[in-house]
């Protein structure tokens, strides 16, 4: 029983692959759904059509009534075969045409009355002029010779979902048709330029960039529209085919990168929902990074639009957020995007026949943008209302203000008016007062300056014979690091010491040996007037490149050249508060440039003579002789 009830399916199936579609005047228009087509799915795209149309491949096509849109194949051939029974007493003329403008290549095998077919290519992967009728589906006339009896054979082949329905119209029903849609689109599309132009002038008036953002948000919805339908390859890149491929993933992805951007602006994320804004910020990194990595690594994932449910439900969860927060510009913002995914679910919906296929449910896309750029561009001026009742409010609370204001200070002008003119005769008795006891401290304050002066001459005086006290001194016996410290304090006072010595010295620069130059970027450091090598103010004396404070450096360097044996490590380390390691080492360093001297028998009275006098005009001379401390 089985395998009868087998037999039976198969030869039913086989029956209604062959039956013959007789044309008939009467009925201008038929749509074959896919799971209404006979077709044999050519995995390997290597069948020759010799092969299809012999009687023992007829067998392996046949119809699937459970064939769904999420079945089709990728870049595999689809071959459809289509019986049509010529009517040579019909009145119209009459053609076949495929819906889906994306198809990337369609091969349609049109029989001829002497048994023969004629091949014709199609596809968006061929220059629009090629087409036999310039239109943005694809078209083939039918031949209405009786004589053709032999079915008609289509190769479909695309690297993403085609849609393969089939329309028997007559020519004048495809006219109609045809002017009716193209008139539709005309509508779309001019809406879409009259509302830019709209918001443009809008933006030339209020100057907010919001309107800007929204402009080119809504041009992305025109670019991706005429993508999606055909629009723009026949009137924009007609010579571009290789443009269809990438065409969509482009312009979705500034559809969607654009609607997060004006989002942002339009909703005022970052002070109404600060972690909203930082999502919808990272929301477009991760839109952009995807749409880098599948237009480089992935480009099988470039046209898919499924994740794009992501962004545009943060966008719609946001809308609410904000609107729920009290913004009030958000509701029609929340309306407009609730629109918009009710076309996208209609669309789905569509897509998985879930719903059946007609006019309204094909371009509920189109009508929802329609519907979602109305209701933004009312948000827009709706915003625009809300800010100018608010300023209209605020104007009048300020008038008020003002006007109460106005009142308080004229009572209050009254008032000190009367204080004023009491104070002021008490103020002139107290003026005479003020100006004998200012006779009195002006005189005082003179003898004071008097006084001051003469003991910063004295103070000065003094302080000039403890320092000569000191420099005798310490050419006489050892001082200590405190002693020492009055000297040289600071930094400060090491670099303008240093600095005064390099004076006296020829310049020489180390990178160019330029003898001229001017003052440096940093303080004390001098700047080479042919190379612009810096020299900073260590550089070519015994501190160069230390790494501990150059106070403590000055010190070490007297107790070493003029009491050499005097301290021990132990006791410089415990002194200064320095590691053992980095007095040896300078120390070691020192004792070199002594040595150094020494053999060049030029003598030296201090150990001032020792710090700067080394040489300078040769680089690695002075590489040799320093050992960094």
């Amino acid at each position: 029983m089985i395998r009868a009830a087998i037999l039976v399916l198969l030869l039913t199936s086989r029956v209604a692959a062959l039956a013959q579609i007789k044309i008939n005047d009467s009925l201008s228009e038929r749509v074959f759904m896919p799971y209404e087509l006979t077709y044999f799915v050519d995995v390997s795209n290597h069948t020759p059509f010799q092969k299809i149309i012999s009687d023992e491949w007829a067998e392996k096509f046949r119809l699937n009534r459970s064939y769904q849109n999420i079945d089709f194949k990728n870049n595999a051939s689809y071959w459809i075969r289509l019986p049509i029974q010529p009517n040579s007493q019909s009145k119209k003329i009459w053609l076949l045409e495929f819906y889906d403008q994306t198809i990337d290549s369609l091969e349609a095998y049109v029989p001829q009355p002497d048994g023969s077919y004629h091949l014709m290519k199609m596809g968006d992967h061929q220059r629009f002029s090629e087409r036999s009728i310039h239109h943005k589906n694809f078209e083939i006339l039918l031949n209405r010779d009786e004589r053709v009896t032999r079915p008609y054979y289509f190769k479909v082949r695309s690297h993403e979902f085609a849609d393969v329905r089939i329309a028997l119209r007559s020519v004048d029903r495809f006219i109609y048709y045809a002017l009716n849609e193209y008139y539709l689109y005309g509508m779309f599309y001019g809406m879409i330029v009259i509302i830019a132009l709209y918001n443009f002038l809008v933006y030339l008036a209020i100057k907010e960039v919001k309107f800007i953002y929204y402009i080119f948000y809504i041009l992305c919805v025109a670019l991706y529209a005429m993508s999606y339908d055909g629009i723009g390859f026949q009137y924009l890149w007609p010579t571009h085919p290789a443009w269809n491929d990438w065409a969509v993933g482009v312009s979705l992805y500034l559809l969607i990168f654009w609607s997060l951007v004006f989002t942002r602006r339009f909703l005022s994320t970052r002070a109404n929902s600060p972690r909203l804004d930082r999502a919808l910020k990272y929301m477009i990194i991760a839109r952009s990074v995807w749409f880098v990595f599948t237009l480089i690594f992935l480009p099988k994932m470039f046209t898919f639009r499924g994740l794009d449910i992501i962004p545009l439900s943060l966008i719609f969860f946001t809308g609410i957020n904000v609107w729920r927060g009290g913004y009030r510009p958000a509701r029609f913002f929340v309306i407009s995007y609730g629109l918009l995914f009710t076309g996208f679910f209609i669309r789905t919906l569509v897509y998985f026949n879930l719903f059946p296929f007609t006019i309204l449910t094909h371009y509920s896309l189109h009508l929802s943008f329609v519907l979602e750029m109305l209701f933004l561009t009312v948000a827009l001026g709706d915003r625009i209302r809300i800010l100018k009742d608010n300023r209209d409010r605020a104007l009048k609370r300020v008038i008020r203000q003002q006007q109460t204001n106005i009142a308080l200070k004229e009572k209050v002008n009254r008032e000190l008016e009367e204080k004023v003119n009491e104070r002021t005769q008490e103020l002139g008795k107290m003026n005479e007062e003020l100006m004998h006891s200012n006779a009195k401290l002006d005189r005082q304050a003179h003898e004071i300056n008097q006084i001051n002066s003469i003991l910063d001459l004295d103070n000065w005086k003094l302080k000039n014979k403890v320092k000569e006290v000191l420099e005798e001194r310490m050419h006489e016996e050892l001082m200590t690091f405190e002693e020492f410290s009055t000297l040289y304090p600071d930094e400060m006072a090491c670099y303008r010491f240093l600095e005064k010595r390099k004076e006296t010295a020829e310049f020489q620069c180390l990178k160019c040996s330029n003898a001229k130059y001017s003052p440096g970027t940093q303080k004390f450091s001098r700047r080479c007037t042919k190379c612009g090598y810096n020299e900073s103010i260590t550089a070519g004396t015994l501190f160069q490149a230390i790494k501990f404070p150059i106070a403590k450096a000055f010190y070490l360097t007297y107790v070493i050249y003029t009491h050499k044996n005097h301290f021990t490590l132990e006791k410089l380390s415990t002194i200064l508060e320095m590691r053992l390691s980095t007095i040896w080492a300078f120390r070691k360093k020192v004792s070199e440039r002594i040595h150094f001297f020494e053999k060049r028998d030029k003598p030296q009275t201090s150990w001032e003579d020792l710090v700067v006098d080394i040489p300078i005009k040769n680089r690695s001379t002075r590489r040799k002789h320093q050992t960094p401390a």
